[in-house]
């Protein structure tokens, strides 16, 4: 009997393909967008994934000012920041953050979502985030646009 017969597949760096994904976040409520997107970014919906390979596509997430959430989260949910300093703590209601930046809100979410590993970083640059639905990436999908 052959050992190698009965060996797992493990992919390595040089066989992972990774594609170009689009979102659409018009209408969308921010908690399952923001799982949706992760499991792309790490590859989680594909069948040869592994925790410490990054094979997950590259996300290009369009309409990010119409996201939306559930309940009283507008009013609610706080976005806190330190600035560094004794007392620097500054905080922002999520409609303040839309009406700052509504890129920053997905961003966020899907940065929390990701495991805290090394690979997270590599997987954040694979995020491209933006308000309309115009985006610089169509080259990527075949010049198709969306």
């Amino acid at each position: 009997m052959r050992v190698d017969d009965n060996r797992t597949y493990m992919p390595k760096k040089g066989d992972v393909e990774n594609n170009w994904r689009i979102f659409d976040a018009s209408g969308k409520v921010l908690g399952h967008f923001a799982t949706e997107i992760a499991k792309s970014l790490m590859g989680k919906d594909k069948p040869g994934y592994v925790p410490h390979i990054n094979i997950g596509d590259r996300v290009v997430v369009i309409n990010a000012s119409e996201i939306e959430v559930t309940g009283k989260k507008a009013d609610k949910k706080v976005y806190y920041r330190h600035t560094g300093y004794p007392g620097g703590i500054k905080q922002l209601t999520f409609r303040q953050m839309m009406a700052k930046d509504p890129r920053k809100v997905i961003e966020l979410a899907v940065k929390r979502m990701l495991p805290q590993n090394k690979l997270k970083n590599e997987r954040m640059s694979n995020l491209h985030v933006y308000n309309g639905s115009e985006h610089r990436h169509q080259a990527q999908f075949g010049g198709k646009g969306n």
